[in-house]
C-alpha cells in the first residue's frame, strides 16, 4: 500500500503544515489556530482511538492490515495519530523483519541502529502510517521477563546511546514513540502488578535511557499498564507531569498501551496521558458528559489538544518531503541492512583451538557439515505479540548455511530422535546443534489475567458478568503462549541433544537462539564452540551463515551479563503482585556481591585479537571523553568495542558502571586512536528535594576494556578538570547541577577520532 495524501494542502491542517514549514507559524500557534476552528466534540474526539470499542476482538487482525487512527478530523484535514507497531520491523503488511531490538543492543553501534530506525520509518509512512511506536527502553532488570527481547539490555547507558539512534532514524519519516513509561519488565501481572522503587533507583537507574530518548527528540511516549508505587501509570501525576513534563521539558504526547490502559478518563487527561488507544471506550463514554458539568475542565481538553496538533503538524512540517512508494517495502536494500545488523550482532562466547585453528570459522576444506536442531531449519523470528512482522521472505540457519557452502554436503536432523542426530553427527566433519527457545518460550503474553475489564462498559465494571470475564481471562493465561520465562535453562530435551551430539562428534558448534540470557553450566564445559545468535530476523539465518564461515568478523557482544546461577540475580515471581526495584541487577548485582559471571556484560569474542590501553582523558559533571589506544593483535580484520568503565575503587567489591563505548574495526597488525564519548551520568546522584545533580561519594577510577572489568587494579584516577573556586570558594564542579547530566540526553555518537 503507498503512503496516501492524508493531509492536503487546501485543508486548514495542510495551511497550518505549509505555514510552520516556511516560518510563517511556529508549531504552537499552528495548533492554536486549528483548535479555534473545532468544535467540542472534535477537540475531544483527538483524546482516544476513532475505531468503535466493539472492534476489540478483531485487534490483532487489523493491526497488520493497516494504521490504527485516533484523532482524525476530516472536516479539516488533520489526519490524526496513524498508529503502526514497529520494535523490529512494520508490522502493517509484509515487511521488512529486523533482528530484535536486544539483538541489535548486541552489536553496540548506534549508528547502525539509527539506520534500522530509517528504515523501520521509512516502511511505516509507505504504509500511511505516521506514528511508529518502535522504541523500547524497559531496562532488562531480569532475564526471565518475557518481552526481554524487545529492549537494549540491562545498561542505561547503552540503552539510552541505542534508544536515542533509533529515535533519530524513525523520526526522519514517521514520528517516534517511546515505550512503556515506567518500571515495565514483567510481562504476566504486567496489568496487576504494583512496582516499588526509591527515588535514587527510578532516577539514576531506571528513567535516564528515557529521559535520553526524549532529549533525542522522541515525538511520543507510551505510558505503561503497571502501577508505580501504587498508581496506575495513566493516572500518574508524578512521573508523567512533574517528571516528564516539568522535569525533564517533554512537549510531545502520551498515550496508553493498548485497550486497559487507560483506568480513568478523566483523572488520567488531568494527569498527563493525551490519548486513550486504540478504541472509543472510556473517554467516549466519559468525556462529554465530564465537560459539561464541570467535572473536567476544557482547559485540561485543550492543553492536551494542542500537545496532540502541535507534535502532528511540527513533525509534518519538517519530515523528508519525499513520499516513499511501495518499492521500499522489504526492498534489497533493507534485506541488505538487515542481513548486516544480524552478522554483527552475533555473539562468539567460545571458540576452541582444535588441532592448530579454532573451530571457527568453519575450514575451508570441510566437506561434510551436519546442522542439527527443531529449530535450524526454522525460521525462528522472536514471539508472536504486537511486534511480530511478517516478512515476504525468511532464511533459516540450515538455508544460510547451505547458500554459503554450496559445495559441502550439509545433512541435517530434527534432533528429536538423539541416537539418529549423533549418528549424523558422527558421519560429518564438524555438527552444528541449533537450540534455544522460540515464541512459545517467551514474549508479549497476548492473553492475561488481571486486566481492567471495566473498559469495555458499564456492565463489566463490577458484578458476575466482570468476574467471569475476569475468571476466563486468568484461565486462558495459563494455556497461551510466551509470556514470562520459568527458567532461564534451556530445554532438557535441547540439553541432552547436544552432550548427545558433542560425544558422537567433539567438533560441534552449539547455536542459541533466544532473546535474553539462556544459562549454560550444564553443558558449557563440553562444548568447544559456543555462538548467541538471537532471534536475527529475516536475514538471520545468512547473516549467521556470514559469520559461521568466516565471510563477516562476530561482531557481538552481550547487552547483559550471563551469570552461573540465577540466584546471583534478582529475584522474578512471574505472579507477583508487588515488586521493589532496586540498583542492584545484572552485571552489578553480580559485582556487588562478589559473583563471578559466565560471561561478562559487553563480553565477546573476534576472529582476532584486540589489546585497548586508555591515553588520556577529560571528565567533569557534563561528561567528557576518553582517547584509547586500538590495536588489531591478530592477523584478521575484525572489530571490538572499545568499553570504558568506572567504578568507586574504595570500596570492597567495585561495582562498573559503563560511561561510554565505541565500536571500531581493523586491518590485521593496525592500530587507531579512538575518542569515547563519555556520560557523567553514572558517576552522579540526584537531590530528590532540589532535583539537583551532584557528584556520588568516592574514589572514581576509569578502565578502557572489551567487556565490564574483572580487576580495578589497572585503571586511573578519574580526573576532573580544575576550575577556579567562586566568591564562595566552591569550585563549579562541587556544586549541585540543577540540571540532568548531560550525558544523559543521548548523545549517541562520539566525536570522531
Amino acid at each position: 500500500m503507498q503512503c496516501m495524501n492524508i493531509a492536503p494542502e487546501a485543508s486548514a491542517y495542510g495551511e497550518a503544515v505549509r505555514a510552520v514549514r516556511e516560518g510563517a507559524l511556529d508549531p504552537d500557534e499552528a495548533a492554536e489556530q486549528l483548535i479555534s476552528q473545532m468544535t467540542a466534540t472534535e477537540l475531544l474526539g483527538l483524546l482516544d482511538g476513532d475505531s468503535p470499542g466493539l472492534l476489540l476482538p478483531l485487534i490483532p487482525m487489523l493491526l497488520r492490515r493497516r494504521p490504527f487512527v485516533a484523532g482524525a478530523v476530516p472536516r479539516l484535514g488533520i489526519p490524526g495519530v496513524r498508529f503502526s507497531d514497529g520494535g523490529r520491523g512494520v508490522v502493517i503488511g509484509a515487511s521488512t523483519a529486523f533482528p530484535v531490538t536486544m539483538s541489535r543492543a548486541a552489536t553496540w553501534d548506534p549508528a547502525l541502529e539509527e539506520r534500522v530506525g530509517l528504515a523501520v520509518g521509512l516502511e511505516t509512512r509507505a504504509r500511511g502510517a505516521n506514528y511508529s511506536a518502535s522504541v523500547c527502553v524497559n531496562l532488562l532488570r531480569h532475564p526471565a521477563w518475557g518481552r526481554a527481547q524487545e529492549c537494549y539490555g540491562e545498561d542505561p547507558v547503552l540503552t539510552a546511546r541505542m534508544g536515542s539512534a533509533m529515535t533519530r532514524g524513525v523520526r526522519v519519516h514517521a514520528m517516534a514513540c517511546v515505550k512503556h513509561f515506567a518500571l515495565n519488565s514483567m510481562e504476566d501481572e504486567r496489568f496487576e502488578v504494583d512496582v516499588s522503587v526509591d527515588e535514587h533507583s527510578l532516577h539514576e537507574v531506571y528513567l535516564p535511557h528515557f529521559k535520553a530518548v526524549v532529549e533525542a527528540g522522541a515525538d511520543s511516549v507510551m505510558s505503561a499498564y503497571n502501577r508505580v508505587r501504587g498508581e496506575y501509570m495513566d493516572v500518574n501525576h508524578a512521573l508523567l507531569t512533574d517528571v516528564l513534563r516539568d522535569e525533564w521539558g517533554f512537549r510531545g504526547f502520551v498515550t496508553s498501551d493498548w485497550v486497559f490502559g487507560t483506568h480513568d478518563a478523566v483523572t488520567s487527561l488531568q494527569a498527563g496521558m493525551d490519548v486513550e488507544m486504540p478504541l472509543r471506550l472510556l473517554r467516549a463514554r466519559t468525556l462529554p458528559a465530564a465537560l459539561r458539568n464541570g467535572q473536567l475542565a476544557r482547559a485540561t481538553v485543550v492543553q492536551s489538544a494542542r500537545r496532540i496538533l502541535r507534535t502532528t503538524v511540527l513533525h509534518a512540517a519538517t519530515r523528508e518531503t519525499a513520499e516513499p512508494g511501495a518499492a521500499v517495502i522489504a526492498s534489497p536494500a533493507h534485506r541488505a541492512l538487515a542481513r548486516r545488523v544480524a552478522a554483527e550482532s552475533v555473539v562468539l562466547l567460545k571458540n576452541e583451538v582444535l588441532g592448530e585453528t579454532p573451530l571457527l570459522p568453519l575450514a575451508p576444506a570441510i566437506s561434510h557439515l551436519a546442522v542439527i536442531g527443531r529449530l535450524a531449519a526454522r525460521a525462528n523470528l522472536g514471539d508472536h505479540g504486537s511486534s511480530r512482522v511478517r516478512p515476504p521472505s525468511a532464511a533459516s540457519v540450515l538455508q544460510g548455511l547451505r547458500e554459503a557452502l554450496p559445495r559441502v554436503r550439509i545433512t541435517t536432523d530434527s534432533g528429536r530422535n538423539e541416537r539418529a542426530a549423533a549418528a549424523l553427527a558422527a558421519a560429518a566433519d564438524t555438527a552444528i546443534v541449533v537450540v534455544g527457545l522460540d515464541q512459545h518460550d517467551e514474549g508479549e503474553s497476548v492473553v492475561t489475567g488481571g486486566v481492567n475489564v471495566g473498559v469495555l462498559g458499564p456492565a463489566f465494571g463490577s458484578g458476575a458478568l466482570s468476574r467471569v470475564v475476569t475468571g476466563l481471562a486468568h484461565l486462558a493465561s495459563r494455556f497461551v503462549r510466551g509470556g514470562d520465562r520459568s527458567s532461564l535453562d534451556l530445554r532438557p530435551s535441547d540439553v541432552r541433544l547436544i552432550r548427545a551430539v558433542v560425544a558422537a562428534n567433539p567438533r560441534t558448534v552449539v547455536v542459541l537462539i533466544g532473546g535474553s540470557a539462556i544459562l549454560t553450566e550444564e553443558w558449557r564445559e563440553q562444548v568447544p564452540a559456543l555462538v548467541l545468535a538471537w532471534y536475527g530476523g529475516m536475514e538471520g539465518g545468512r547473516g549467521l551463515a556470514d559469520v559461521l564461515t568466516g565471510a563477516a568478523d562476530p561482531g557481538g557482544r552481550l547487552p547483559f551479563v550471563l551469570p552461573t546461577d540465577p540466584a546471583h540475580l534478582p529475584p522474578f515471581d512471574r505472579t507477583a503482585k508487588s515488586v521493589v526495584y532496586d540498583d542492584l541487577w545484572g552485571q552489578r548485582r553480580l559485582d556487588g556481591e562478589g559473583h563471578a559471571p559466565a560471561f561478562p556484560f559487553g563480553f565477546g569474542l573476534s576472529y582476532t585479537t584486540f589489546e585497548h590501553r586508555l591515553l588520556e582523558h577529560r571528565f567533569d559533571d557534563t561528561g567528557g571523553w576518553a582517547d584509547v589506544l586500538v590495536t588489531n593483535t591478530g592477523g584478521r580484520r575484525g572489530s571490538t568495542v572499545v568499553q570504558v568503565y568506572a567504578a568507586d575503587v574504595s570500596v570492597r567489591r567495585p561495582v562498573a558502571q559503563l560511561l561510554g563505548f565505541r565500536k571500531v574495526t581493523l586491518q590485521p597488525g593496525t592500530e587507531t586512536t579512538v575518542r569515547v564519548a563519555l556520560d557523567a551520568g553514572p558517576t552522579l546522584q540526584r537531590d530528590p528535594d532540589t532535583r539537583c545533580w551532584s557528584p556520588r561519594a568516592g574514589d572514581w577510577a576509569l578502565l578502557a576494556g572489551q567487556h565490564s572489568p574483572v580487576s580495578w587494579a589497572d585503571a586511573v584516577r578519574l580526573r576532573r578538570p580544575a576550575e577556579p573556586a567562586d566568591e564562595d570558594g566552591i569550585s563549579q564542579h562541587e556544586r549541585p547541577a540543577c540540571h540532568p547530566p548531560a550525558g544523559w540526553r543521548g548523545a549517541a555518537a562520539a566525536p570522531p577520532t
